[in-house]
């Protein structure tokens, strides 16, 4: 019959596919439970008030056009729905996807047993499938994935969050119409079942039966895989652990599936006390606590609770004299063994000659260990006794007690038994390579010998006292012949042969009497040596491997081994080469793998790569998780190092008086230092020791993990003196700004400088992987704070800067902000708040409008760059940036709602533009047009003047930001600063060029070099921000007009200082004059440019006007509000670097060039 695995066997390869598929689920679940979005858990009430409306549990499928009228009728709710959309759809799609194969799985499942049925597959029906191995194997496997499905679901993925997700997924996904969609059927499936997997959570009535119900299987296949689960050994597994004792061990793997099984048949565990009773004394007469998948524990004595046969059968395991018995003959067992390893292990103990001569007693050895961990790590695992029921409490005391059970003595038998499997194999795998040499080297050897007797006898040689003995000559040839004549392929027949070899020699020793002669005695010792490690070469079987490999399995504790971690960091702290023997436990462990990638191999399937590499991503992160002690306790070295650094050595002067020596010498604290620094370098070596290890299908290089620990500790440090360096009291007079800045320069100087210290001594770069960490942490914290002004949300698993091995830690925000690089932005623009303070720009610095003093000035800036870096200020100007986009959206919906929705504004606007065209004349009676417009939209200048000024300010922070960073750039770089400069100018050339002639080259769409070059400019100042752009616009009617009149209702309220230029005249009604005319120029500039010739042109006519006007009285006066206006335009040119014609167009140029004369 054709193999049932061949590729051409299409029954075979239908339910090979279907299990490999359910593999490869699993680990889909098990991958996106740990990306479950926090607001589907509406956990805290904030949450549940902002988001209570849109995502629903299955209610919503009540009656849902109500659901939809409430929303519509509310359009906050509806742009917070589409804003939930746009940032969760990707991931409710993922997950949508996961539950779509669950079911689909089973759907597939179901056809492949009907097909069986209806004879689909020449000569295959079910009890045929069933009665081939691997057909038997597959089909229970089938079974017992979709169970574990089930109840990995349930237990990972809470009832209400499902539902929450289908719903969302229903509301916002498209794909709902369609015809083919079964989103009913998997909502069925999937529904909440009431199950919680909280500690203490009462279990839901007929749980987990109904619910593996949920979609009927069929009943004969269920019972006969029950049978055949009862019934047989199916993988063949005994023949691995041959003594009767460790039998429940040989069937765990099985047993775990019917435990699954039995589930999907509750009668039997109900009803049928003597297949229960047959079950349990089969496979749980010593155990009751499993391990179902990958370290999915369960114990039967809570999980068999509600079913009587089941619960009745399991007494007697459970009775407290057998517990006693079990748990004190493992702690035997495991006081045994653990002494038979350690004698192992000693160096040297296990040579070639040992082990091959003892291969049952190590098997047996190893056999012993692996179920006395098994038993013991289960038995008394946290996880499997739920604390509150009483029952359970008592069978695990009684187990602690009488295993005197000590988890440091369990580990190092864990430790021990990796290391002793370890070595074995290597050896074995060493041996198995060179078997067929060593053997053919052994027999060359052996025939040589003879060949070298006969000779000796022959009377030819000189050899002493030999006489010719033609008899024995021919018999040496003969035997010579005979050993090279064994065959190395038929290894049973070569075995018989030498042994009978063996014996021929022993025995011409004994009648020739050859003994007198010493020399032949040799030659004949030595064959025979040679022929028995023939015999025992011969016996290196593949077998043994296999056997180690069955018997180390370590599946069980995938999840029970992090009880350990402490343990395993504790000791490596005390002595850091223990990481060498950790090295083979995580190897033991990765052996776990074998288990779901088994059946996805045979597939050939393509999930291979992404189901190993979640698992192996999965145990990776546990090594680092363990061996981030070590970084862990070489930073809290440094900080001592530090501390002695700064505070307690003295700089030794370059001269110094002989008997001051000693004061300088600081023999004490050097001491304290090297000593740290030692400890530091000891550490280090303990993680190189681990050589580079394959942990499943991902390559760890000790130093790699060793950087990345160093790595995570420093940004976790760092990240932690950030946060908690920039919080702010608002009400503190004066501000706390400058000296936290000053306060948290000095601790990131000192992580520095110690870091610096210690890269020599732990062969690592410094400097480069201190640039990168903090670069990385800033920015991370600045896209979490302009995620605040997006409406697509950057996840951080979206994030470039967010890391899974290194990951930069979240807080908790303590005000408005999210992270500190948001409370430092708001704390500045508190400081310099236009209306409380004036900014002098000569000066750079803005001082308080009442008490005139000093409030800060650009020293602020170099401050943050000396401690934030490049990347701080970097990161705050982007802040602002996003900033100033919002206050310019605002300011928008502000113009429309006072302006364009106001009919006396606009009514009083439309007479003023009739008053005033066309724009090059003289305006008659001026003052009192002006004024009157004015008056009557007195109300709206209040709003409008704060976004102006808002704006304004902002833009003097991005300008002073820019200066600081060009200034650095020039100093510490000055090579980047000049290329980026010239790149920047011959850039601009060239477009200037292509504009006037096309047919000259221009970047095209897809070239990112401007976009590339823009951020590195940023980067190093070299940009002007007024000339950004930052909205896009549409056209406003009125917008010159107003922001005209805007400019000339502001100007009576500031004066003209010969040495400050305008300030405010009452502080009482504040205005600033920088951010006045910075906020205007801003948004002006995001608008078309010939609303900003319009306004130049009102400017200019108000101007000429009102001077028209005063030069009409006795003695011509300059008004105030004219050398305002007059200023401003000076202020503008400037500002915008424009050439002066651009205000000489409006103003005629003998007034520009005298009016300072006349103030």
């Amino acid at each position: 019959m054709l193999d049932f695995l061949a590729e051409n066997n299409l029954c075979g390869q239908a339910i090979l596919r279907i299990v490999s598929c359910g593999n490869a689920i699993i680990a889909e679940l098990l991958r996106l439970s740990e990306f479950i979005p926090a607001v589907f858990r509406l956990k805290d009430r904030a949450d549940q008030q902002k988001y209570g409306d849109i995502i629903l549990d299955f209610s919503y499928f009540k009656g849902p056009e109500l659901w939809e009228s409430k929303l519509e009728a509310k359009p906050e709710l509806q742009d917070l729905d589409e804003e939930f959309r746009e940032n969760n759809i990707e991931i409710v799609t993922r997950f949508y996807l996961a539950f779509q194969s669950v079911h689909k799985y089973i759907v597939d499942l179901n056809r492949y047993l009907d097909d069986l049925s209806e004879g689909v597959y020449i000569q295959q029906t079910l009890e045929t499938v069933l009665l081939n191995e691997d057909g038997k194997q597959l089909l229970c496997e089938a079974l017992y994935l979709y169970g574990v499905m089930l109840l990995v679901i349930d237990q990972k993925i809470e009832g209400e969050v499902r539902e929450r997700m289908l719903v969302s997924y229903y509301r916002y996904s498209a794909a709902r119409s369609s015809a083919d969609s079964n989103m009913d059927d998997i909502c069925k499936l999937l529904r909440s079942t009431g199950y919680s997997s909280q500690p203490g959570a009462k279990r839901p009535p007929n749980y987990p039966e109904s619910y593996f119900q949920r979609v009927p299987i069929n009943d004969a296949f269920i019972s006969m895989v029950i049978g055949r689960l009862r019934s047989d050994d199916i993988y063949n597994q005994v023949s691995a652990y041959p003594l009767p004792e460790h039998r429940s061990t040989a069937l765990a793997n099985q047993a775990a599936m019917l435990c699954v099984i039995l589930y999907f048949d509750p009668s039997i565990l109900h009803t049928h006390q003597a297949k229960m009773r047959e079950i349990v004394d089969k496979y749980f007469p010593d155990n009751w606590v499993i391990s179902i998948y990958m370290g999915i524990t369960v114990n039967l004595a809570d999980a068999w609770e509600p079913y009587k046969a089941a619960k009745t059968a399991l007494n007697n395991t459970l009775d407290l004299s057998n517990v006693r018995e079990q748990a004190s003959r493992y702690a035997t067992v495991g006081e045994r063994v653990h002494a038979q390893v350690q004698q192992f292990l000693k160096e040297g103990y296990l040579r070639e000659e040992m082990v091959l001569d003892n291969i049952p007693r190590l098997l047996n050895c190893l056999r012993d260990c692996n179920v006395a961990i098994r038993w013991l790590m289960l038995h008394t695992a946290d996880s499997a006794y739920d604390p509150n029921n009483k029952r359970l409490r008592q069978i695990k005391d009684q187990i602690l007690t009488d295993s005197r059970y000590n988890p440091r003595v369990l580990f190092q038998l864990l430790l021990n038994t990796a290391q002793f499997e370890f070595i074995l194999k290597e050896m074995f795998k060493q041996m198995l390579s060179e078997k067929q040499a060593k053997w053919e080297l052994y027999k060359k050897e052996g025939s040589e010998r003879m060949t070298e007797l006969a000779d000796v006898f022959s009377g030819v040689k000189p050899l002493t006292r030999v006489e010719k003995n033609e008899n024995l000559q021919a018999w040496f040839r003969e035997i010579s012949k005979q050993i090279l004549s064994l065959n190395y392929d038929d290894s049973t027949a070569a075995g018989r042969k030498t042994v009978q070899l063996i014996q021929a020699l022993e025995e011409v020793q004994e009648f020739h009497q050859l003994e007198s002669n010493l020399q032949v005695c040799q030659f004949l010792a030595d064959t025979r040596k040679f022929l028995h490690q023939m015999i025992r070469t011969i016996n290196i079987k593949e077998e043994v491997l296999i056997t180690m490999q069955i018997v180390g399995d370590l599946s069980f504790a995938w999840q029970l081994i992090d009880s350990f971690t402490s343990i395993m960091q504790e000791s490596i702290r005390v002595n850091p080469s223990m990481v060498t023997k950790l090295r083979a436990t995580f190897l033991k462990l990765a052996s776990a793998l074998d288990l779901p990638l088994l059946r996805i191999n045979q597939a050939n399937s393509p999930d291979l790569l992404s189901v190993s590499q979640y698992y192996s991503g999965e145990l990776v992160s546990y090594v680092r998780k363990v061996l981030q002690i070590i970084p862990e306790s070489m930073f809290t070295s440094l900080l001592k190092i530090i501390k002695l650094q700064t505070h307690d050595i003295i700089e030794v002067p370059t001269r110094l008086d002989k008997d001051k020596l000693r004061d300088y010498a600081q023999l004490g604290p050097r001491y304290e230092v090297a000593k740290l620094t030692h400890a530091i370098s000891i550490f280090t070596e303990g993680i190189l020791m681990m050589k580079t290890t394959l942990v499943g299908i991902i390559k760890v290089d000790p130093k790699q993990l060793l950087e990345d620990g160093i790595r995570k500790e420093l940004v976790k440090r760092v990240a932690f003196a950030l946060h908690r360096g920039l919080i702010f009291n608002p009400r503190a007079k004066p501000s706390e700004l400058m000296p936290k800045l000053k306060e948290l320069g000095a601790t990131m100087d000192g992580f520095h400088r110690s870091f610096e210290y210690i890269q020599d001594y732990v062969n690592i770069y410094g400097l480069k992987i201190w640039q990168e960490e903090v670069s990385r942490i800033i920015n991370y914290n600045v896209e979490q704070e302009c995620n605040n002004f997006l409406r697509t949300k950057i996840q951080d698993w979206q994030s470039m800067y967010q890391s899974t091995h290194i990951p930069i830690p979240k807080f908790t925000p303590v005000d408005e902000s999210i992270t500190f690089i948001g409370r430092l932005c708001r704390e500045i623009l508190r400081i310099t708040d236009p209306k409380m303070t004036c900014h002098i720009d000569q000066l750079n610095t803005w001082y308080d409008m009442k008490t005139r003093q000093e409030v800060t000035s650009s020293r602020l800036f170099s401050e943050i760059q000396t401690t934030l870096g490049t990347f701080g200020l970097n990161g705050l100007d982007r802040l602002l940036c996003f900033m100033i986009v919002k206050e310019l959206q605002n300011f928008l919906s502000m113009f429309q709602k006072i302006i364009l929705r106001d009919r006396t504004v606009q009514d009083t606007l439309k007479t003023l533009m009739n008053a005033v065209s066309p724009l090059k004349s003289i305006v008659a009676n001026s003052n009192k047009i002006y004024f009157s417009a004015i008056a009557k939209t007195q109300k709206i200048w209040t709003a409008y003047l704060e976004a102006i000024m808002k704006v304004g300010q902002m833009q003097i922070l991005r300008q002073q930001i820019a200066n600081e960073l060009n200034y650095s750039c020039r100093f510490d770089s000055k090579h980047l600063a000049a290329a980026l400069e010239n790149l920047n100018k011959a850039l601009l050339a060239d477009i200037e060029a292509h504009y006037q002639d096309p047919s000259l080259p221009y970047p095209k769409e897809d070239n990112t070099l401007l976009y590339e070059i823009t951020a590195y400019l940023e980067a190093a100042g070299i940009h002007n921000p007024l000339n950004k752009i930052y909205i896009t616009t549409k056209r406003l009617p009125y917008f010159p007009i107003v922001n005209f009149l805007f400019l000339i209702a502001q100007l009576p309220k500031l004066q003209y200082n010969k040495n400050l230029g305008m300030v405010c005249r009452k502080p009482a009604d504040p205005v600033d004059w920088p951010p006045l005319v910075l906020g205007l120029l801003t948004l002006l500039k995001q608008f078309h440019s010939r609303y900003t010739e319009q306004f130049l042109a009102l400017i200019g006519q108000f101007i000429r006007s009102t001077v028209e006007q005063c030069t009409s009285q006795k003695i011509p006066e300059m008004p105030a509000d004219v050398v305002g206006a007059l200023l401003f335009l000076e202020d503008y040119v400037r500002y915008t670097k424009l050439p002066r014609r651009v205000a000489e167009a409006h103003v005629p140029n003998f007034i520009f060039d005298e009016f300072r004369t006349v103030l």
